[in-house]
């Protein structure tokens, strides 16, 4: 039995010890086995609290396993798979170990049954993941990790903060319901909604993805939003502020990603799209809304995933990602265009592709809880989505133009990871029953009805109809070599604009004032030196000592009145 009592979060932290201590085929067999192994250890263990000791006067719970938990430990352990199998063929100690270390902190989050033990892995997941950035190894990589590694502590300091709050207005630590009750439960939320990238502070998202390596795209996709989704269903289910804040999050990034240039970019536009389906469902909260946020965000990581790793796959043998510089590819890297276009079909929801059978419930709950301007809002959102994902990544990276690159399909691991991938897209919307079993609650939701398929059927047709038409007439808006600025306008254009000059004020009066103060005590040097070449005649020309007992005199003079008016 003590077998059970190991969180799944250790042996991936040992793991990452033996990737830093390892090489070559030993590593990389080491690393696979690893979310393998794990994987099948947490099938066997019960549902319950399996690890819970006192510290320092708190109870601490580093292991609770539940549906809503378990449901994120498999598809976490799923994206570690994958990922790592697309990566076998890096040879970077430093991803290797940051990797490991931050899937880890990944399942560590969505185990904890306590705030304290959240708190650590929610900044274990900040410190780890910002490696993957700067693995880049580039200027733009490097201050892209800062400003990224900025917003994630601020996140984890907010969250400690309402953590201490909670302890004191509640008299506990346990990561229950917690709601917008108090400063503790607004502070918590706070912190939630930046790592999962709610607008305004989403910025960090769009800005640090699609500078990270080839690889870390990969694993980044996959644990940092997905785990900010997981905390919200387990503290605020049934919040209704997130119905629309989830539907805003689901539409504001269309109109970026339609007109983004850099493709990894527009995927990064997209994982906040999709997010918002998900805490939109968590903000419904029923049983079939809270079914379709998870279900959803199993599916994201794994169809978002594909189309990270089929646009790194792009960007690691032809050296480029700007739509404005592919197209034709799809001649030379066919492998790689079927797999992106799997990923492109499960993401804009095709019937028998794993987003139809997910996204489906939460706009079902929208509409069956009287919500139909968000349920408005979501169907906006789809069309939009096929727009950017569904249509602009495949086109412009495989079909647009020929742009005259002729790369090969990547390494053999990297389309074997692709494969799986794209092989449990078709599975799960084939057979959604086996994700279903898996889910929170039994709603007997059955996708496949006949005015769903029709519906659903209807709005792709009709959104690539527009895009067809749009492109034809020349008004698809062009990829154009430039950089799209959204919320980052106010700290990139309007924050230097306002304090460049206010600098230079300061500056300039600095300068001012630092020139008369240094005038004053010239001239006061100069007047008792004046002063002294007559005392000492005075005294006595003949004794050098008068100059050093005027000086004294002064000094002590100096000394009382700064004592008096101390």
């Amino acid at each position: 039995m003590w077998m059970l009592e190991i969180p799944p979060f250790v042996p991936f932290f040992i793991g990452a010890v033996l990737a830093a201590v390892t090489r070559g085929p030993l590593r990389g067999a080491i690393m696979v086995l690893i979310p393998v192994l794990s994987a099948i250890h947490l099938w066997m263990v019960p549902e319950g609290i399996h690890l819970q000791f006192n510290f320092l006067g708190y109870e601490l719970t580093p292991y609770r396993l539940d549906k809503l938990s378990v449901m994120f430990g498999y598809v976490f352990h799923i994206a570690a798979f994958l990922a790592i199998i697309y990566a076998l063929h890096v040879k970077d100690t430093v991803q290797q170990v940051a990797a490991m270390m931050y899937a880890g902190s990944g399942l560590g989050a969505v185990f904890s049954g306590d705030l304290l033990t959240l708190f650590v892995f929610w900044e274990l997941l900040a410190f780890t993941s910002v490696f993957l950035i700067w693995a880049r190894r580039t200027e733009r990589a490097y201050k892209a990790g800062m400003r990224y590694l900025i917003v994630q502590v601020l996140s984890g300091v907010i969250l400690l903060v309402g953590t201490l709050f909670y302890q004191a207005e509640h008299g506990t630590l346990a990561f229950e319901f917690i709601g917008l009750n108090g400063i503790a439960g607004w502070l918590i939320f706070i912190a939630f909604g930046i790592k999962c990238a709610f607008p305004v502070a989403h910025n960090w998202l769009t800005d640090a993805y699609p500078e990270a390596t080839v690889t870390g795209t990969v694993f980044l996709s996959a644990f940092t939003t997905k785990v900010a989704v997981y905390t919200l269903a387990r503290g605020y289910p049934g919040t209704e502020l997130l119905v629309y804040i989830g539907a805003a999050m689901a539409c504001f990034p269309i109109f970026f990603a339609v007109i983004e240039n850099d493709l990894r970019r527009v995927l990064a536009y997209s994982l906040i799209n999709q997010v918002g389906f998900m805490v939109v469902g968590v903000g419904i909260g029923t049983a079939l809304a809270i079914n379709g946020a998870v279900s959803h965000a199993f599916n994201d990581v794994i169809f978002k995933g594909l189309l990270f790793m089929s646009m790194g796959a792009v960007l690691k043998m032809t050296g480029r990602i700007n739509g404005s510089d592919l197209g034709g590819l799809y001649k030379t890297m066919p492998k790689t265009t079927v797999l992106c276009i799997v990923g492109a079909a499960s993401i804009s929801a095709f019937p028998l592709f794993s987003g139809f059978v997910s996204k489906s419930m939460v706009m079902t709950a929208a509409l069956e809880n009287g919500f139909d301007w968000i349920w408005l809002m979501l169907l906006f959102a789809s069309a939009g989505v096929f727009h950017h994902a569904g249509i602009k990544i495949p086109y412009f990276a495989f079909f647009a133009h020929d742009s005259g690159l002729r790369a090969s399909d990547p390494p053999t691991n990297m389309i074997i990871a692709m494969s799986i991938a794209a092989a449990l897209c078709v599975g799960i919307g084939v057979y959604p029953a086996a994700l279903y079993s898996l889910l929170p609650y039994d709603t007997g939701y059955n996708p496949y009805d006949a005015t769903h398929i029709l519906a659903q059927t209807q709005l792709l047709f009709f959104s690539a109809l527009a895009f067809v038409w749009l492109n034809l007439k020349n008004l698809y808006p062009p990829e154009l070599p430039s950089t799209n600025l959204d919320v980052d306008w106010t700290y990139r254009r309007l924050m230097p604009a306002i304090i460049k000059p206010t600098i230079v004020m300061i500056s300039r009066v600095y300068a001012a004032a630092a020139g008369f103060i240094s005038g004053g005590i010239n001239w006061g040097i100069n007047f008792l030196s004046e002063k002294n070449s007559k005392l000492n005649g005075m005294i006595s020309s003949n004794h050098p000592a008068g100059s050093m007992v005027l000086w004294v005199v002064v000094i002590l003079a100096a000394y009382l009145l700064l004592t008096f008016f101390k």
